[in-house]
């Protein structure tokens, strides 16, 4: 009994502070709660055919009273809660769903219990205020990050903390290196004292709140996911890739053959490169052909306004700057300025905006403007123009090998205009 009392002890009197320390403390604590005669493990005399025998119990007495008072469902119900609340910066991680999937397992004859507590949680959680909830939700996690941590990580609930940082801290310990129970910074002039730290003013606490609430905002992806999304890029891409698949004609960049090029920058495109169009509005407007495309489709649809107000700003960026604070004057008059030609639609602040940046002009004076358009356009008029029979026609046209023919911009472009559409 002696040497029990001296267990976490060493040999001079002073508590033993090695790392395993913590976790024999706690296995020590269970043992003696198996013990205890009210609430431990029922000990019973088993009878035989001719003998007893006496204080016995069987495992599966061990594995009933652990899961009674260790609360072993307690991750369970939380992962389970996990699931049913559909946001992205709650979803389960790859080893939190294993683990889901290992206790149901383990927990199959009473994992309908354990729903039914998981969701009374939920429903509660739902009662709360939006920013209490989600300080609870990062409590939780940050509990079960601790308790449960990735795998690979060191779980630190099985470490001793102290001890690490002392070991981090070499000046905070209290055994110096001259073997005395004192302080090092008073023996050792290898220490420097350290200046007492000062609490944090009223204006630091509140940039502090202010970054932990945009990080409980932020949104994050899972590996997987993003993953997964560059794998359909490559895939996408790859046949435009001349390093990945041989082109026809041979690749210009190992050959001395441009041919490969002069077809890139024909004005009868490829069939690859009308079905480029289709990955995304940058790759349509990116092709001039495309954007000529683009436009006559507009044109049909008398709303060619947005696309001839983002191509004039493109060409703006690329104008001398003797020529900017008048080429800024035209734009403005063309589509701002009231009872303008071309009148596009802005949002307010978007239009209060560009209204005090013509005061100085500049290249990109319309930048904001051109931002809005360009979200109007790829929200509305892009999709329109890939599912209209016009680029439909002209796709299945190219897969057949036939050309069609590609027509002009329209006749009441402007010279301007018609320079503009020829940009990159």
């Amino acid at each position: 009994m002696a040497q029990g009392n001296n267990y976490g002890q060493s040999s001079n009197g002073v508590a033993d502070e090695s790392p395993n320390m913590l976790v024999y403390r706690k296995m020590e604590d269970v043992i003696a709660r198996m013990q205890d005669e009210k609430n431990g493990i029922p000990i019973r005399t088993v009878k035989s055919f001719l003998s007893k025998i006496p204080s016995v119990f069987s495992g599966s007495d061990i594995v009933q009273w652990l899961t009674k008072n260790l609360s072993i469902e307690d991750p369970a119900v939380y992962l389970c809660k996990r699931t049913m609340q559909n946001k992205a910066r709650l979803e389960l991680a790859d080893y939190e769903a294993e683990s889901l999937a290992r206790l149901q397992r383990a927990f199959a004859r009473k994992w309908e219990f354990i729903f039914m507590q998981a969701e009374a949680q939920a429903k509660v959680d739902k009662k709360r205020d939006k920013i209490e909830r989600k300080i609870l939700d990062s409590q939780e996690r940050a509990f079960w990050d601790v308790h449960r941590p990735v795998p690979g990580c060191v779980n630190t609930t099985e470490v001793d903390i102290k001890k690490s940082s002392r070991m981090r801290n070499p000046h905070k310990t209290r055994k110096s290196v001259y073997g005395l129970q004192n302080d090092i910074r008073s023996h050792s002039p290898t220490h420097t004292p350290v200046p007492e730290t000062k609490p944090p003013t009223e204006d630091e606490l509140r940039q502090e709140i202010k970054y932990w609430q945009i990080q409980l905002d932020r949104h994050r992806l899972k590996m997987s996911k993003v993953a997964e999304s560059l794998l359909v890029y490559t895939e996408q891409y790859v046949e435009y890739d001349p390093f990945l698949l041989a082109p026809d004609p041979s690749n210009p960049w190992l050959s001395d053959d441009t041919t490969f090029w002069e077809i890139e920058a024909s004005k009868e495109p490829s069939q690859q490169r009308v079905k480029r169009w289709g990955f995304g509005m940058d790759e349509a407007l990116k092709d001039p052909v495309g954007r000529e495309q683009f436009l006559k489709f507009l044109e049909s649809e008398f709303s060619s306004e947005n696309l001839r107000f983002w191509l004039a700003v493109e060409d703006l960026k690329k104008r001398p700057m003797r020529e900017v604070p008048a080429r800024v004057q035209e734009i403005w008059q063309e589509f701002l300025a009231p009872g303008a030609p071309s009148a596009i639609n802005l949002d307010s602040k978007s239009y209060d905006k560009t209204t005090q940046n013509v005061k100085e002009p500049g290249r990109y004076t319309f930048g904001d403007a051109q931002e809005h358009i360009y979200k109007l356009m790829k929200s509305d008029s892009y999709p329109r123009f890939i599912r209209s029979s016009a680029y439909q026609e002209l796709l299945q046209a190219k897969k057949k090998g036939r050309n069609i023919p590609i027509f002009p911009c329209h006749k009441n472009c402007t010279p301007t205009l018609r320079a503009s559409t020829n940009l990159l």
